[in-house]
């Protein structure tokens, strides 16, 4: 990726307000070269869609600050937004809307950005010697693109065959929920679902559907208001033909 070396401030929050130290250094040009696709603009890579990595990119001080300080930052910069875009925050209706907007990044919508808050996953025996799949379809889920900031609405549709161990239902959903509540592409978001649950379940027999619809394609850009994108994960038994259409017979049920 190409870098311009330009240098910004983050002001970290200390007892008495913030304070600026430099810890970062972003790459603000227009145009981004990426590995096997070329030079290509920003607003191109956020209209493709494309991600770089299955990791969700952070920073390495990205924990340095609280969650509190983290929400202070953000209410300040989200006021200034507010202000420049015209908005009068003295109006009763928006004198609030920083500060709720912070809580709601920080508490909620991106939560799952903090390891901390990674479900508490307990395995149980499979006392039933159950080794058929098992299905949980249709989660419900919300996220947001990372090239917008906007909503990525969709179901989740997972499973799994125990390899000894067996995991409570609400967990699944857990999961899902924890990984979409953060700045996503839904490749990613899948990718990231599957490989947590096989790492969890010990066992590579698992499978993952996701069908989105993306406000980044509906509300702006195309705003194309019929289509959704539709992801999947096939590890172990699920990469043969016959796991895989049952599976997806499930889904049609």
């Amino acid at each position: 990726m190409k870098q311009n070396g330009t240098s910004l401030n983050s002001r970290r929050a200390n007892g008495h307000g913030f304070d600026d130290t430099p810890t970062a250094t972003l790459d603000l040009s227009n145009e981004i070269t990426l590995d096997g696709i070329g030079s290509l603009t920003i607003d191109e890579i956020g209209d493709e869609h494309i991600s770089t990595s299955y990791d969700t990119p952070l920073r390495d001080d990205a924990f340095y600050l609280s969650d509190e300080q983290k929400m202070q930052k953000i209410e300040h910069h989200f006021r200034e937004i507010m202000l420049t875009l015209g908005l009068d925050l003295a109006d009763d209706s928006l004198r609030g809307t920083p500060k709720r907007v912070a809580k709601m990044y920080v508490q909620e919508i991106f939560s799952g950005l903090n390891p901390a808050n990674m479900p508490k996953v307990a395995l149980f025996d499979n006392r039933y010697r159950y080794n058929e799949m098992l299905v949980e379809k249709n989660i419900t889920f919300y996220s947001n693109c990372e090239h917008h900031f906007v909503p990525i609405i969709g179901k989740a549709h997972v499973a799994y065959i125990a390899n000894g161990k067996v995991i409570g239902l609400s967990k699944i959903n857990r999961i899902v929920q924890y990984f979409a509540k953060r700045p996503q592409v839904q490749e990613r978001l899948t990718v990231q679902i599957g490989n947590a649950l096989k790492e969890l379940l010990g066992t590579d027999d698992v499978a993952v559907v996701i069908d989105a619809v993306h406000m980044c394609v509906t509300s702006r850009g195309i705003q194309d208001q019929s289509s959704s994108t539709v992801t999947s994960y096939y590890g172990g038994a699920f990469k043969s033909d016959n796991k895989r259409k049952e599976f997806q017979q499930y889904l049609t049920t």
